[in-house]
Parts: structure tokens; sequence; C-alpha cells
């Protein structure tokens, strides 16, 4: 864990990003879906912003194969050099079968070689073979065209649970949070396991924490905020992948009385079953003053490194999504001006 935690935003466009810059953000990130790709946005966030980390967070693993990462990479080297990262997710079995057509069993072990491939194309030279000789995936390239030459690209894995958080630590060069994740998970679960990985491997330096945190700040109606908060964590809930976390907790009531409510599509009653200590240990809502007491309050709960502050997107519109990331950016103490003496 780094000495000073940095914080980013997830992409909102550019008009944001230079506001968010100006605050001292230093980072952007974007997750993907059916209707919209994370390396098209990552060129945007190269473009759009100046001297923020931009990349995936995260990029759908197993649906690219490991040339389509490293060339999305690649193209946004170009216009971003030295900024960029690439955080890697599996994606739930159901939606790599049934939406990408694509095998994804033994998703740890398929993740780490994965990695591997992934770095074997960034470190490419020019002139020299591109080879990768994993369980799952096999590189043996000639590249007849002067477009490699090694880039150093930090690769994070989002791990939810104990294997993949491990996998994150020993294969990849540390792992991207959910915005589920609490203090207790992280203390007791996540950097446990990261520790294991970072022994496997014999790494000398730390692995990198990023992570997502679920972020509503709305100075005028603080409790649409809230709501808008604990439905986006009741709507998380729905997913039975985090039933170890649920039990962790204590939450089995709270998730049953969330999956009742989302089968009879009563987003309403959803948000009503995320009580109010659930609330205060995943999210961060309210006034402004709200929320920077929360970010102070649970410092030991964020990521070490870089802490995506990110607005509910469940049931919230674009426009009040763009409300909530400006109004996040009151959260965070603007940077020094410089000491012209030096």
């Amino acid at each position: 864990m780094t000495a000073q935690r940095r914080y980013g935003l997830p992409w909102r466009g550019e008009e944001v990003a230079r506001a968010a810059e100006a605050a001292g953000f230093a980072a952007f990130t974007s997750g993907e879906f059916v209707d919209h790709e994370a390396y098209s946005i990552l060129t945007e966030m190269a473009m759009g912003s100046r001297q923020a980390q931009v990349g995936p967070g995260i990029a759908y693993a197993f649906a690219r194969t490991p040339y389509a990462h490293a060339a999305g990479i690649r193209s946004a080297w170009r216009h971003a050099p030295g900024r960029v990262f690439l955080a890697l997710g599996s994606g739930a079995f159901k939606i790599n079968r049934d939406w990408f057509g694509v095998d994804a069993d033994r998703p740890v072990a398929r993740m780490a070689d994965l990695v591997g491939a992934i770095r074997a194309w960034l470190h490419a030279e020019n002139g020299q073979p591109v080879r990768h000789d994993g369980e799952f995936y096999r590189i043996d390239a000639s590249v007849g065209a002067p477009v490699l030459g090694r880039i150093e690209v930090p690769i994070l894995v989002g791990g939810f649970n104990r294997l993949m958080a491990t996998t994150a630590a020993r294969a990849a060069d540390g792992i991207i949070g959910h915005g589920l994740f609490t203090q207790s998970w992280w203390d007791e679960v996540i950097r446990p396991a990261m520790a294991k990985g970072a022994a496997d491997a014999e790494r000398q330096d730390p692995a990198l924490e990023h992570g997502w945190v679920i972020t509503a700040i709305d100075d005028d109606d603080p409790e649409r905020a809230i709501e808008d908060a604990r439905r986006m964590i009741a709507f998380y809930l729905t997913v039975k992948t985090y039933d170890p976390y649920v039990e962790h907790h204590g939450w089995t009531g709270q998730v049953a009385a969330i999956r009742e409510a989302f089968s009879a599509r009563d987003t309403r009653s959803m948000a009503r079953a995320v009580t109010d200590d659930m609330l205060e240990a995943i999210a961060v809502c309210g006034t402004t003053a709200d929320g920077r007491a929360a970010l102070a309050r649970r410092a030991g709960s964020l990521p070490g490194d870089v802490a995506f502050l990110a607005p509910p997107s469940f049931m919230v519109s674009e426009r009040r999504g763009r409300g909530y990331a400006m109004a996040s950016l009151a959260l965070v103490d603007p940077p020094a001006p410089p000491d012209p003496s030096e």
C-alpha cells in the first residue's frame, strides 16, 4: 500500500475530467457492458485527459484474446504514454458461456495464464518473436512490421474472493476491488490473500490496490442520493457469486429480502432491505459533509493506491450520474499550490 492514497473517477467525459484533474483526481476508469466497450472508452479517456492514469476497470477478460487486449492497450498508449493500466475481470460463468460464447472453466488458472499471455504481447520487442506457452493460451507470432517495442503497463485483476485475490498479487500487478468491499472484507479476506500471492511470487514490490467506492453526494437532495446508493448495493447483491461475502458479514436475511424484491422487480423494496449498517460499511453518500466524514472514517476500507469514487448506475440517469461525479470532487482536498521557493 502506498503512503498516500489517490482518488479517481469512472469516466464521465472530457468536461468532468478537466474539472477532476484540476481538483487533484489522479485516475479515470470505466467498466463495460452491452452498451459500452472498454477499449473504445479507454482511447477516449487517453485523449480527453492530460496527466491522470487511464484504464479499463474492468475489461471482460475471456471475451477477448490476449492479442486483442494488448492491441487495445497499445492503441491507447500512443495517446497517453506511461499513463495506461489494464484491469481484467473474469465475468460470471453464465455471461461467458451465454453472452460471449467462450470457455470460462477454471477462471482463476485461466486468468493467471491470460495475464502472462497479454504481457508477452506488451513486452514484445521489434524483430523478436512473441511467445507464450501456457495451459490455456499458446502464442508463437512473428510480426513482420515495426510496430512493437516493450511497454510497461500495470495489469490488475478484479478479485472478489480469496483465490482470485491471491492470483491478482501472484500473477498480476495487483487488484481492483469491487464497490461492495468493506474494511472487514479488505482486512480479513482480500489483503491476507494478496499477501499469500505476493509471497508465492516472491515479489519485492507491494501489489497495487485499486478499487471502486459507491459514492452518491447531493447537497440539495441527500435523501435521494442515499436511496440511489442503497439501490446500487441491493442490485449488486442479487448476484449469488457474492454469497461468501454476504455470509462473512452476517447479511443473509437482508440479502434474501433484496433478492425477493428483485424477483418482483420492486426496486423500492430492494433499497429498503439495505440496512443502515450495510450502507455505512459500503457507501459514501448524503451531503458533502457526510461524504467527507465517511471517507475519513473509512480510511482502512478504501483501496490503498487508487479509490474510484463511483456514482451509482442502477436506475440512475446519465445526467444524474454526472451530477454525482461532479459533486464528489468536493470530497477530496485540492492539490497544494506549488512552492514558489522551489
